[in-house]
């Protein structure tokens, strides 16, 4: 895992911990990036992490950047052997598959797919190999995923499954986006899942749709006082709901009495690496104990 820093004009520096996505290459970036903001290196305003790599924005006047890059890799060489466990949190997502907003929107859009005669779900079943759409709603829904970064636009988080390489579940994005995903859409795009924030354009594979509200740029929802709920390193479940119990949420939501299931969880890598099954087992067991 070769580390690569490369300057982005004055004021920032790009980091590339590796070229592949995955869990060992986030833990360093998350250990870097977090050393960097308990440094309180002054003259650094702002903190980019992603899936396997992050960008610092400094102060040029403040702080020189081979000062800068110096103390980067001060903390790579101390990434290498730190503690692979997290403090986080796992946090349960309703989700009601195959719902009738987002087969909607996907119909719109259906020259723009790989496979026009097939529904997302339909698609992302058979190139997975599972023989039904409902043996891919629970292999989707069965497992724990990894909030690896949030952006690209506000509150939107990217997941990594929390499975071994050969079980996740891989499906190419639309061959060209498209130009209206419904707010709250739980999609797929290669090896990520995400969860569309808000109402716009996309390319990934449409699931189902959220009830839960995971971002509110006014602060209105008691849960979402801080704007968004999601960071780097959470864990989310799905669960599978009905219309029923969908309408039911958005009625809570709409009274102010929507409350997520959120619950404190350890994570180690090094313990998921050796054990995926009892791993995501203790997992589980912290979220409905």
């Amino acid at each position: 895992m070769k580390t690569r820093y490369s300057f982005g004009g004055d004021e920032h520096i790009f980091v590339e911990v590796d070229e592949e996505m995955s869990l060992e290459a986030f833990f360093k970036s998350l250990s870097m990036t977090n050393a960097v903001r308990d440094s309180g290196i002054a003259g650094i305003t702002e903190i980019c992490p992603a899936n396997a790599s992050f960008q610092i924005k400094f102060d040029p006047d403040v702080i020189a950047p081979d000062a800068l890059l110096a103390a980067l890799k001060e903390f790579e060489a101390a990434a290498e052997g730190a503690a692979k466990t997290i403090e986080t949190r796992i946090i349960e997502i309703p989700v009601l598959y195959d719902d009738p907003w987002t087969r909607e929107t996907l119909m719109r859009f259906r020259e723009r797919h790989q496979d026009p005669g097939s529904t997302d779900l339909e698609y992302a079943a058979r190139v997975n190999g599972y023989g039904s759409v409902a043996e891919f709603i629970a292999a989707h829904s069965g497992t724990p995923w990894f909030v690896s970064m949030v952006g690209f636009v506000a509150g939107l988080p990217f997941i990594y499954q929390l499975v071994e390489r050969e079980k996740q579940i891989e499906v190419p994005k639309y061959l060209r986006p498209r130009t209206d995903t419904p707010k709250l859409t739980v999609g797929h795009g290669g090896c990520f899942g995400c969860i569309y924030s808000v109402r716009g354009a996309g390319g990934y594979q449409m699931f189902g749709v959220t009830p839960m509200p995971i971002y509110d740029p006014k602060g209105e929802i008691g849960y979402l006082k801080e704007l968004m709920i999601f960071r780097p390193g959470d864990i989310i479940k799905f669960r599978v709901i009905d219309r029923a119990a969908y309408d039911a949420a958005v009625a809570e939501v709409e009274a102010g009495r929507y409350e997520p299931k959120i619950r404190p969880v350890s994570f180690s890598l090094d313990a998921f690496l050796a054990d995926p099954q009892g791993t995501n087992a203790k997992l589980l067991e912290a979220l409905h104990g």
